[in-house]
């Protein structure tokens, strides 16, 4: 099983959409200065488009790399207000290790025009129609094929 980080992130109006996606980006890249966060970056008009869409908000933002799966919601109107909701904290992995992927949830009525767009920036960012959740390819695992041992005696202390 995937583990699986979960943040909420307040929109509009409590921060413009493009304000929105700069937030993610600096979570997904932890502040650094890495060809991730440009990636990410040149994306941030077709982004915007979603996140003013509402469309994270039901169906999230999915991250994937090889740790842990990450999904972004985000909040609106009097939700985005209040602050009781949002969970924008730090993440305690790197949510962009090796081979990672963003799926952005989109209307149906834009999606192949976000997707042409997309794919003029980044092979790594791709939409989803908003009707299909968070369900998205798995990435690769190869400890999928590797057993699981237990050590007892190192788990008990002994």
């Amino acid at each position: 099983m995937t583990t699986i980080a979960r943040r909420t992130f307040r929109a509009s109006p409590h921060r413009t959409a493009s304000d929105t996606w700069t937030t993610i980006v600096e979570l997904l890249t932890q502040g650094g200065r890495t060809g991730a966060r440009e990636e990410l970056l040149a994306v941030c008009g077709i982004a915007s488009s979603v996140i003013t869409d509402q469309a994270p908000k039901q169906s999230p933002i999915v991250v994937t790399c090889e740790g842990p799966r990450t999904r972004i919601y985000c909040l609106y109107d009097e939700e985005a207000l209040e602050s009781a909701d949002a969970d924008e904290a730090p993440l305690g992995f790197d949510p962009l290790q090796g081979e990672w992927s963003v799926s952005l949830p989109c209307l149906a009525e834009d999606l192949d025009w976000v997707r042409g767009a997309l794919q003029k920036h980044s092979r790594r960012i791709t939409a989803r129609d908003v009707a299909m959740g968070f369900d998205i390819e798995e990435t690769p695992d190869a400890s999928k094929d590797t057993p699981l041992v237990l050590d007892v005696k190192g788990f008990l202390g002994s």
